[in-house]
């Protein structure tokens, strides 16, 4: 084919391998769609499936393209002007699009496996360890994901590659360096991996950490947000959760045993304050009819400790019931034994001074 004296020669070069392209970006959208027909059938029935297909919808349609022209390039004659620049550009792009597609993928897949199993659940003890679990590790791998894929990004320059050949023939003091730079990165790697595999913590548990009463609200790749009973976050880091000790409310279990205190004179009766600890029990919706009881855990010089042991389902509903048998107890006690409340006793000893007598001359100075 003939082109006129003023048409570029390199774009004569170009011109069929641009055809070629064009051809495989128009085979590759065909591709695409009947692909995604079919991908959306198949996964019909199947959420968790549908949820990854779902994600890489969107790479997938740079995707193709690229691995078609890629495919052109690969036969391009080596003379081609500029060659190498648009083989490592197309490069770049492929294994950047390749790794946005994977991190998607990993992504879907936590969401499909999250909705799959919601923590609405009265017993959500099982949910929120899948949910903890499927949180915690895919982040860990779409981090890992994105750190393979800028690697090997890196390793399409030649200089990038002379450069870390460098760096690891002169290892030693630059490797330390990094190594001391890199360890909280990896160390929150590594403590998020702990958390996701041995699940020290999970999404709804209550915790009481710094002192502070609060729920697992969000478990990230670097930390952990505890929404606190009063509507404040703390933000605590992952390796905290693996290097120091925490209080797990609902470790095995969300169900609870909560005491009340109460001081008392000697003089009061305790049968009368079981029965009426029963009775506040039966009448509140936040005992689950498993332990009330009350007992004398103390015997002071003033007055004596009762401990009262009551059963609930939930910290929450735990917090509400000792709260309801601390005040009914109390206003037992101020209509019916309002005698028996703690007071402080004290003996007076000593000789009084004599009682004048009358008619003495002491009495009627008084009276005078």
């Amino acid at each position: 084919m003939n082109f006129p004296f003023w048409f570029p020669p390199a774009l004569v070069t170009w011109l069929p391998m641009l055809g070629s392209m064009l051809v495989g970006v128009l085979a590759a959208s065909l591709v695409f769609r009947v692909g995604e027909r079919v991908v959306r059938r198949a996964t019909r029935d199947a959420p968790v499936a549908a949820s990854v297909a779902t994600s890489i919808r969107s790479p997938s349609i740079g995707l193709l393209p690229m691995l078609f022209v890629n495919l052109v390039l690969q036969g391009a004659p080596d003379d081609a002007p500029g060659l190498g620049g648009v083989q490592r550009a197309m490069a770049l792009l492929l294994i950047g699009c390749a790794t946005w597609l994977v991190s998607n993928a990993v992504r879907g897949l936590g969401q499909g496996v999250i909705a799959a199993h919601p923590t609405e659940m009265a017993n959500n003890l099982e949910a929120r360890r899948i949910q903890t679990q499927t949180r915690v590790l895919a982040r860990s791998l779409q981090g890992l994901v994105v750190l393979v894929g800028l690697a090997l990004m890196l390793m399409t320059f030649p200089a990038a590659r002379q450069i870390g050949a460098s760096l690891l023939a002169s290892a030693g003091v630059v490797g330390i360096v990094a190594g001391f730079a890199a360890r909280p990165v990896l160390g929150n790697l590594i403590a998020g991996l702990q958390i996701g595999l041995s699940q020290p913590i999970r999404l709804g548990d209550v915790v009481i950490v710094e002192n502070e009463w609060g729920v697992i609200e969000e478990i990230t790749g670097t930390y952990v947000v505890v929404r606190i009973w009063d509507q404040r976050r703390l933000i605590v880091p992952l390796q905290y959760w693996i290097e120091k000790p925490f209080q797990n409310w609902t470790r095995s279990s969300s169900e609870l045993i909560g005491t009340v205190f109460l001081w008392v004179d000697y003089r009061m009766p305790l049968a009368p304050l079981r029965a009426e600890l029963q009775r506040l029990c039966e009448a509140s919706a936040h005992w689950d009819r498993r332990l009330a009881t009350l007992q004398v855990t103390e015997a002071g010089a003033q007055a004596m400790q009762l401990r009262c042991l009551v059963t609930s389902v939930s910290a929450s509903a735990s917090w509400n019931l000792r709260c309801e048998v601390r005040e009914g107890l109390l206003d037992f006690m101020q209509r019916g034994y309002a005698d028996c409340l703690p007071r402080q006793r004290a003996e007076l000893s000593g000789d009084l001074p004599a009682q004048p007598q009358v008619g003495s001359p002491l009495q009627v100075d008084q009276a005078g």
